[in-house]
């Protein structure tokens, strides 16, 4: 059973709404235009309210071929290891700023550095816009002369998918691929198919109908079931070793166990971890409850275990 403090935080997450004096939650268009500037606006508002880094943190911005990213690192770290971040937002929303504080946590843990990056959004900028820029950024590490050997991918939902398409992208063009990857509630599977998106839909944090919108605002007029859009759907064999967390009370549960259990099924060396009554994107809650203080350190764990740490 989860402890007392994590099903009190996901009581709040649920019931957000009656903090706000509204008996139902709003229902969202998430086909508008107007809905995803919303979002935004609300992930940037939210982002102010709790983006206090640790101690002992240094960001410092760089501009990669136009792209905005910054440097996270521990106080004087050098640049040899480098978790490279994938943010995620529903490829709809994300910055640095909004992930900055998230990230901070993964690279305190681990004591390794981070480069986050601003992968281009839709529906402004549809697919492939996000993974040409995964792709551009992951290059320019490489120029740095840092060693694939040396890097290990961190993607958080939309991230956590993006994260294993380029992976797919890498391994087809021959671009030698990282260490070790690590997703939470990745996004599988646009097409949205897994039981869990029925399931899992009253329990689930994520607004309704959320999913398949967001879903045709990035793959745009693309099939939804291109491996690079939809990563459950592609050949998953050669990938490196892979940790993947989700939660049991999410649509994405389902995301995440097919994939695990497909590229495992091809020889990749995978570690699936179903977070009991635990809710998206848990891991990044730490310390706030232990199941998520558990989880962010079994992740840092796994990093500084691939990287020789």
């Amino acid at each position: 059973m989860p402890s007392l403090r994590a099903r009190l935080f996901k009581f709040v997450l649920q019931n957000r709404h009656l903090l706000r004096f509204c008996l139902k939650k709003k229902t969202i268009d998430w086909n508008t235009y107007e809905a995803i500037v919303r979002f935004r606006q609300e992930v940037e508002a939210g982002a102010g309210k709790f983006g206090k880094l640790p101690a002992g943190i240094e960001v410092s911005p760089v501009t990669i071929d136009d792209i905005p990213a910054e440097w996270i690192l521990p106080y004087q770290a050098t640049k040899e290891k480098i978790i490279l971040y994938f943010h995620g937002g529903g490829y709809v929303s994300g910055t640095c700023r909004a992930h900055r504080s998230i990230v901070a946590k993964f690279v305190k843990c681990s004591e390794i550095g981070a480069l986050l990056f601003e992968y281009r959004l839709a529906p402004e900028h549809p697919y492939p816009a996000a993974l040409d820029d995964s792709v551009t950024v992951y290059r320019w590490l490489l120029s740095q002369d840092v060693s694939p050997s040396n890097i290990v991918f961190v993607g958080d939902s939309a991230g956590g998918g993006l994260c294993l398409a380029t992976l797919l992208a890498f391994r087809d063009q021959g671009i030698p691929l990282p260490a070790a990857a690590v997703t939470y509630s990745p996004v599988t599977d646009f097409k949205c198919t897994g039981e869990s998106y029925r399931t899992k839909a009253k329990v689930c944090l994520s607004p309704e109908g959320m999913a398949p919108a967001i879903a045709k605002h990035y793959a745009g007029d693309k099939d939804l079931d291109l491996p690079y859009i939809s990563p459950l759907y592609g050949d998953l064999h050669g990938l490196p070793p892979l940790l993947i967390y989700v939660g049991e009370d999410e649509t994405l549960l389902d995301d995440s166990i097919r994939f695990a259990e497909k590229a495992k099924a091809t020889g990749v060396d995978v570690t699936l971890r179903v977070g009991e009554g635990m809710f998206h994107c848990y891991p990044a809650m730490a310390p706030l409850f232990p199941e998520a203080t558990q989880a962010m350190d079994e992740i840092c764990t796994f990093i500084k275990t691939h990287i020789g740490k």
